[in-house]
């Protein structure tokens, strides 16, 4: 099975970086917020070998793209797989009860 290379885009960096904020300053819980960055995080780079797990997003923001999800939780990684180039790009990283 072919390897391939996961690239986060700035947005969805940004994301994580949020979601730890927000765990660990607005809820008062470090401890949590670390846990769960490393969660996404875990899940985000398990697709270098199983790139096509996610189910191709339907509805909502970036349905019909060729856009792909993966549930984390409370969370979905919003992704595209590159086949051509075996790269799988991150778009973004959304708290799944928001309206996107």
């Amino acid at each position: 099975m072919d390897k391939y290379v996961v690239k986060l885009y700035t947005r969805a960096y940004r994301d994580l970086d949020d979601i730890y904020t927000y765990i660990a300053e607005a809820l008062l819980e470090p401890d949590t917020a670390l846990k769960m960055v490393d969660e996404l995080e875990e899940a985000i780079f398990s697709l270098e070998q199983l790139p096509e797990r996610g189910a191709i997003r339907r509805v909502g923001a970036y349905a019909g793209g060729n856009y792909r999800q993966l549930f984390v939780k409370n969370y979905c990684i919003i992704y595209r797989l590159m086949k051509k180039n075996k790269e799988v790009h991150i778009l973004t990283v959304r708290y799944t009860p928001s309206n996107f």
